[in-house]
C-alpha cells in the first residue's frame, strides 16, 4: 500500500528529507511542491553555508545533528572536517567545557585542546589571542544542494514526485481537515500536507488559518578572496566570543556574522530574483565583524571581499522547530524552523510520528503546538525571536531579561510585588522566585557564579520556614483543565483506572495515541461526570481535545482560575477555622479533593504536596484571587505564614523526590522506573523493566550545584546525565537526579558528575530523601 496522498510544500533540504524518509518508510504516494526550480530554490538551503555543530544542551537537536550527520555522511553529502570552537575570554573557556560535557551526555566524542593545539588544527588562527579550544571530529560540512538532490532522488526512485515552479496559493480543507493544495495551475488531492516551507512558513500557515509562529530574520555572510594557508579539509570554526564563525570554500574563507543588531524580514521586502532569501549586503553593519575576524585571522589584513549577503532564516521564539500537526486543521503539518544542522534528523523523527503515530525522540521542545495562546501574538513571536536572534547556535541560559514580561499575571501579583517578589517568566507568566521580605539565611552555602547567578540565599529561608512553620506557593501557572463527560473517556487516555469515587484524586499518566506514555497528570474527580485535570501545559490539552468524542468537553480554565499551596506542619491549624470544609486527617485524606468555602470564597481544595509537607492545592476563580490571598495571609500571621518562590520548591520537590515532567522525564525515557508513585493498571505496565532507572544522587558540598544535563561518569566513562538539580536545605546536601544504568542505581554506589572543568564526587541515595513514612502528613 503507498499510504495517504502527502503533499510536502518545500523541495528544500528539509522538504527533500521528509519525501526521503516517508517513502522509505512505505508512503510513496508523495508529492513535493516548490515555488522556486529544483533544486536551488531560492530559499534558506540554497545559500546557507552548511556548518553543523552538533553538540547542544538540548538532547533532542543534538541527537538530530547526529542523524544528520550520519545520514549525509552515508549519502556523501558530508564532510567530516571536524569542528574547533575557541575561547578568547575565561567565561568562553569555561562554557567550552560545558559544551564538553553536553557532549559525554550525548554520546558526541569531542577533546578540549590547548592555544597550541587549535593553531595546529587551524593554522591561521592567532594563537596568542586564544586560551583553548573543543573540538569535536565528527562535524562537518552538510552539502545542502547535493543533500536535497540525492534524497529527492531517492524518494523519486520509491514513487515521489518533485514539481517545481509551482507556487501554492490554496490549502483547500473540508470538514476541518485538509483536502488538497492548489497552485497556480493545478489542484492536487491530499491526506496530509506538510509545510517544509522554510520562512515562507507563516505564509503557507495563513492559507490553512494555522498560526505558524516564527520571524524570518537575516545575517550577514562573506566569502573572501584568497587567503594563503586557506584550503577545503580545515576545520570549521565558531568565535562565540565575537559571535562569528568560519569555514574553507577553496582558498576563500567564509565568514558568517551575528554580532550586528537583529534584522528582521518582511516577506514583501525580498528581491523578486531568483535568490529570494539572499538581500543586499550592509556593508556598514558588517565593519565591527571584519575587525573582530582579522584579529582572530591576521591573514585577513588587506583582503576583501569576494561575495557578501544577508541572508534569510527562520527564528523563533525560544529557538527550537515547530514539528507537528495543526489542531486547528486536521491533517495539515509543519516542519518549520528546522536548520541545516537538523534537517535530515528533524524529517526522521517527523516521518516516524506521521507513519508510526509517535517518534522515538521526543518532540515537546519542537512541537507545534507547545504554545500558549498569548505566545501566538505577532508582538510576542517578534519580541522574543529576536531575543533568541544571539544565541542560535548556542541556546544557553540567557544572561539578559526576556523581551516580553507580564503578560500573564496571577491574581495574586499585587501582593507578591508589595512583598518584594523576584520574578521569573515562563510560557509568559510572572512567577515569584523569592521575596525580598523575607531575610536571606546566615546557614546558605556559598554557590559559584553560574550557579548562584539566578539564586539567592533567602531561598534557604524560605524552604527552611516551609519545613518549620507555613507558607504559600503561587500555583496559577499549572495548567488545569476542565473535563465533562463519561469517565471512560479518561480511563482510555491514562495508564490506570481513574473510575474513582467523587472525591479523590489520582495521580497517573497521560498516554499518547499510539500507547506511549506523553506526561503525567492529576486527575480530580468534582461529580460522576466533571472532572479537574492538572496537566504539563498546552501539547497535554492538545492531546485530550484530539481525543475528546462529541458530547465530551474539555476545556482549559488556567487563565479564569488561579491556586495556591498552602504547605506546611501548621497548615491544618491555620487551614481549618477558616472553611466550611471538614480538614481533619480521617475526614480529608491523602489523594482527595473537597469543595466549600474558604471565609467567603468557593474553593476547591486537592489535598496533594510536591513539597513534602501537609498541605493542600487550593483553587478558585479569578475574581476571588486577592480575596484568598488575603483571608490566608491574615490569618495566616499567627502562625508565622511567609510567601515562598520556585527557588525554594524546587529545592524541596527534589527532597520529596517529585520528578518534573520535560525536566527529569521525557518520552524517551521510561516514567515506570521514575519513581513517581503513580497509579498503573497492571495491563498497562511494561512486560519487561528497562535497563535505566532515574536515581537519586546526594553530590559532595563544593558550593558547586549542576544545573541539568551535565554527563554522570562511572569508572571513566559517560553512563548518564543530570535532570535537574538543586541544594537540598533539610538534608543539607546538593541534590542531583540522573538517569543511570541500572546496576549502578543501587544507594551507595560512587559516581561523578562532569561540571565544566571538574568532576563532583555523587553517592547514590535510598529514596525519598525527607519524612519517607510521612508521619507529618498522617498528624
Amino acid at each position: 500500500m503507498p499510504g495517504p496522498k502527502v503533499v510536502i510544500i518545500g523541495a528544500g533540504i528539509v522538504g527533500c528529507a521528509l519525501a526521503d524518509e516517508l517513502t522509505g518508510r512505505g508512503w510513496t504516494d508523495v508529492t513535493v511542491l516548490e515555488q522556486g526550480p529544483l533544486f536551488v530554490t531560492g530559499g534558506s538551503s540554497s545559500h546557507a553555508p552548511g556548518l553543523v555543530f552538533q553538540t547542544n544542551p538540548s538532547r533532542t537537536l543534538a541527537r538530530m545533528a547526529r542523524y544528520t550527520v550520519e545520514k549525509y555522511s552515508s549519502l556523501g553529502c558530508f564532510s567530516t572536517v571536524g569542528s574547533l570552537e575557541v575561547a578568547t575570554t575565561p567565561e568562553r573557556l569555561a562554557e567550552l567545557h560545558r559544551r564538553f560535557g553536553y557532549g559525554q551526555s550525548w554520546e558526541i566524542s569531542s577533546s578540549l585542546v590547548d592555544p597550541a593545539e587549535c593553531a595546529a588544527m587551524f593554522p591561521l588562527l592567532d594563537k596568542s589571542r586564544l586560551l583553548g579550544g573543543l573540538h569535536v571530529p565528527t562535524d562537518g560540512l552538510a552539502l545542502a544542494i547535493k543533500a536535497c538532490e540525492v534524497q529527492a532522488s531517492r524518494a523519486g526512485e520509491r514513487g515521489a514526485r518533485f514539481i517545481g515552479n509551482s507556487r501554492v496559493i490554496e490549502i483547500v480543507s473540508r470538514r476541518g481537515r485538509v483536502s488538497g493544495v492548489r497552485t497556480d495551475d493545478q489542484l492536487y488531492d491530499a491526506d496530509i500536507v506538510v509545510s517544509c516551507a522554510g520562512f515562507w512558513g507563516p505564509a503557507i500557515g495563513a492559507l490553512a488559518g494555522v498560526p505558524v509562529p516564527l520571524l524570518p530574520m537575516a545575517h550577514q555572510y562573506v566569502r573572501t578572496t584568497g587567503v594563503a594557508g586557506v584550503a577545503d579539509g580545515l576545520p570549521i570554526v565558531r568565535h562565540q566570543d565575537r559571535d562569528l564563525y568560519f569555514r574553507a570554500h577553496g582558498d576563500r574563507l567564509g565568514i558568517g556574522s551575528y554580532l550586528h543588531e537583529p534584522m528582521p524580514v518582511s516577506l514583501d521586502e525580498l528581491p523578486g530574483d531568483a535568490h529570494p532569501s539572499k538581500l543586499p549586503y550592509t556593508p556598514e553593519t558588517f565593519k565591527q565583524s571584519w575587525s573582530a575576524a582579522i584579529e582572530l585571522i591576521p591573514a585577513l589584513r588587506g583582503k576583501t571581499l569576494e561575495e557578501a549577503f544577508n541572508g534569510v532564516f527562520s527564528f523563533t521564539a525560544d529557538g527550537f522547530p515547530l514539528i507537528g500537526e495543526s489542531r486547528d486543521l486536521r491533517g495539515f503539518w509543519t516542519a518549520e524552523a528546522i536548520w541545516v544542522t537538523h534537517s535530515a534528523g528533524a524529517a526522521m523523527a517527523l516521518a516516524e510520528w506521521m507513519v508510526d503515530g509517535r517518534s522515538s525522540l521526543d518532540l515537546h521542545e519542537c512541537d507545534l503546538n507547545r504554545f500558549d495562546a498569548a505566545q501566538l501574538a505577532p508582538g510576542y513571536v517578534r519580541k522574543r525571536a529576536i531575543r533568541n536572534f544571539a544565541e542560535v547556535y548556542d541556546i544557553v541560559h540567557p544572561l539578559d531579561p526576556p523581551a516580553v514580561r507580564n503578560l500573564r499575571v496571577s491574581p495574586f501579583h499585587p501582593r507578591q510585588a508589595e512583598l518584594g517578589a523576584v520574578f521569573g517568566e515562563a510560557a509568559g507568566w510572572e512567577r515569584p522566585l523569592w521575596y525580598a521580605s523575607n531575610p536571606p539565611s546566615d546557614e546558605a552555602r556559598p554557590r559559584d557564579e553560574w550557579s548562584g547567578r539566578h539564586w539567592s540565599p533567602i531561598a534557604e529561608t524560605e524552604a527552611r520556614l516551609t519545613r518549620r512553620r507555613v507558607a504559600l506557593y503561587d500555583m496559577s501557572p499549572l495548567t488545569r483543565l476542565e473535563v465533562i463527560g463519561p469517565v471512560g473517556f479518561l480511563n482510555a487516555l491514562t495508564s490506570s483506572d481513574v473510575d474513582r469515587p467523587v472525591g479523590s484524586v489520582v495521580y497517573t499518566l497521560l498516554l499518547d495515541p499510539a500507547g506511549g506514555v506523553a506526561s503525567d497528570v492529576t486527575v480530580a474527580r468534582l461529580a460522576e461526570d466533571r472532572f479537574q485535570v492538572g496537566v504539563n501545559g498546552p501539547l497535554d490539552l492538545d492531546r485530550l481535545l484530539r481525543a475528546a468524542p462529541p458530547g465530551v468537553v474539555v476545556r482549559d480554565v488556567t487563565g479564569g482560575t488561579c491556586g495556591l499551596g498552602l504547605w506546611g506542619p501548621a497548615a491544618r491549624e491555620l487551614v481549618a477555622p477558616l472553611t466550611d470544609i471538614d480538614v481533619s486527617p480521617d475526614a480529608f485524606k491523602y489523594f482527595q479533593v473537597r469543595r466549600g468555602y474558604l471565609g467567603m470564597v468557593p474553593v476547591t481544595m486537592l489535598r496533594l504536596s510536591y513539597v513534602g509537607e501537609l498541605g493542600w492545592e487550593i483553587y478558585t476563580e479569578a475574581e476571588y484571587g486577592l480575596r484568598l490571598w488575603d483571608t490566608l495571609w491574615a490569618a495566616g500571621q499567627e502562625y508565622g505564614l511567609i510567601a515562598a518562590g520556585r527557588a525554594a520548591f524546587t529545592s524541596l520537590r527534589l527532597e520529596k523526590g517529585y520528578r518534573a515532567w520535560g525536566v527529569d522525564m521525557t518520552t524517551e525515557d521510561d516514567p515506570f522506573q521514575a519513581g513517581l508513585g503513580f497509579a498503573v493498571s497492571p495491563d498497562k505496565r511494561p512486560a519487561t523493566a528497562p535497563d535505566r532507572r532515574l536515581t537519586c544522587l546526594l553530590v559532595a558540598d563544593t558550593g558547586d550545584v549542576p544545573m541539568g544535563s551535565e554527563p554522570v561518569y562511572a569508572g571513566g566513562f559517560a553512563v548518564g546525565h543530570v535532570t535537574s538539580a538543586a541544594y537540598g536545605h533539610t538534608v543539607e546536601s546538593v541534590i542531583a537526579y540522573a538517569w543511570l544504568p541500572s546496576a549502578l542505581a543501587v544507594p551507595g554506589t560512587q559516581v561523578e558528575i562532569g561540571y565544566f572543568d571538574r568532576r563532583l564526587l555523587a553517592t547514590v541515595a535510598a529514596e525519598p530523601l525527607f519524612d519517607p513514612k510521612h508521619e507529618r502528613l498522617r498528624r
